[in-house]
């Protein structure tokens, strides 16, 4: 089947360019325009007519890249037209009359550039990041995955176990032979050293991860704290409803900020007390998990009655800042139990001192991206095989010193598909769906 699709955002725009991909791809420019193939990656200015009635539909650039020098690997043709929705919708029409075309599914494009191999995974990943990245530090960290150095260490690490596994499988198929004790060796050390690489790659403070999804800071605390109006001024927005009602937020509030070219997620949660209303309950379960599960928590006490006990004890203990808000209402020092804790004194009502809590949130920031080596894990499919390869390694260098060389070589195998998944260098029609997905159409 050829395949189409806009390649550009839809809505109202200055140009529009529809994407064509398949064996079948020329036959459109003669059928839309009445004229022969443009010479190949030449701009060539053409009417696009109706395809039954020659009625002209717009004038635009017709552009045509013969396989497999194209993106796909396949014969391709990209149509540039006014970005008016009713032109695009014309010509869409128009395409899908003629035979063994239709509209391509999200990301089917650069699913075709992989599995004709203009691409490996890895790089196919980092374009849909660099679709998506909102901020700077999203956009260098996508460019440097689509530059291949990541895919490299992981070949490399990949034909290192295959050169071990040649000779746990020569000694498998010639049990008679012994081999040299240099080779015995050999096998040990490099295994052990592939398994210290990967072991070093995944102690990364899962930073590549936390820089594609986002910073993940939680506001929790009591009821009227504050939460829901500090929300609204770090986002310069009413996000939340905010009420002298205790109580008034029972779900978990998110938005996505730009902090300094740092992407961060925001969560302000349901205020956290002894409740017996059962909506507020599941609420302020659901606070605990999302404080849990954050890189950073902002813990909001009322400055007229700081109780630090039970769960605010537990929250402060690591990733926290003691957020003390109302200041402007309390006179004198602070308990010198509060005063140990990373802590800032604010008043949202008279907008105190919020200068030096957004400047502590960045200095968090800034400490928790620092990495010297490069970002190698960008999402969890990298590190579930890099553990997995590195479990069956560790199995095959127990298995190899009991000279159990049969189990051995199949846990070595094992590590070996896990890498090899990670680029995809193994059959992975699996994971396939799951990653290209999540593209737009006309990707």
């Amino acid at each position: 089947m050829t395949i189409y699709a806009l390649s550009t955002g839809p809505g109202v725009s200055g140009v529009a360019i529809i994407r064509i991909s398949g064996s079948d791809s020329s036959k459109a420019i003669t059928l839309l325009t009445g004229k022969p193939i443009p010479l190949p990656r030449v701009a060539c200015l053409r009417k696009i007519n109706n395809i039954n009635t020659s009625e002209l539909i717009d004038q635009g650039i017709i552009i045509w890249f013969p396989g497999p020098e194209s993106y796909t690997g396949e014969d391709m043709v990209e149509v540039h037209v006014h970005g008016g929705k009713a032109i695009v919708l014309a010509i869409q029409n128009e395409l899908s009359k003629i035979k063994n075309f239709r509209l391509a599914e999200p990301g089917e494009f650069t699913k075709k550039a992989f599995q004709n191999g203009k691409i490996n995974l890895l790089k196919a990943e980092g374009i849909a990041d660099l679709i998506s990245a909102e901020t700077e530090i999203q956009r260098l960290q996508a460019v440097k995955i689509m530059k291949g150095n990541s895919a490299q260490i992981f070949d490399n690490l990949r034909e290192k176990l295959l050169k071990i596994l040649s000779f746990v499988e020569a000694k498998i198929d010639f049990p008679e032979e012994d081999l040299p004790y240099e080779n015995i060796q050999q096998i040990k050390n490099d295994s052990t050293e592939v398994l210290n690489q990967i072991k070093k790659i995944l102690n990364d403070q899962k930073v590549g991860e936390i820089i594609r999804e986002g910073f993940k800071i939680a506001i929790v605390g009591p009821t009227n704290a504050g939460k829901s109006s500090l929300l609204n001024n770090l986002s310069n927005r009413d996000v939340a409803i905010v009420s002298e009602i205790a109580g008034t937020t029972r779900d978990v509030i998110e938005t996505h900020l730009n902090v300094d070219g740092y992407p961060v997620i925001i969560s302000d949660t349901a205020g956290i007390r002894n409740s017996k209303d059962e909506i507020e309950k599941k609420g302020i379960k659901l606070s605990l998990d999302k404080a849990e599960n954050a890189d950073l928590k902002l813990v909001v006490v009322d400055a007229k009655s700081i109780d630090l006990s039970g769960f605010l004890n537990d929250l402060l203990k690591e990733n926290a800042i003691l957020v003390v808000n109302k200041s402007d209402l309390i006179n004198g020092e602070l308990d010198p139990e509060v005063r140990k804790l990373d802590h800032v004194l604010i008043s949202l009502k008279k907008n105190l001192n919020l200068d030096k809590l957004i400047s502590k949130i960045k200095n968090k920031l800034k400490t928790r991206f620092i990495i010297n080596e490069d970002i190698l894990i960008t999402r969890e499919r990298h590190r579930q095989h890099l553990v997995q390869c590195s479990d069956n390694l560790a199995n095959f260098l127990e298995k190899n010193d009991k000279k159990d060389f049969d189990k051995a070589a199949e846990d070595l195998r094992l590590a070996t598909r896990h890498l090899g998944m990670i680029v995809g260098k193994v059959d992975v029609e699996e994971i396939l769906g799951s990653i290209f997905n999540d593209f737009c159409i006309g990707k």
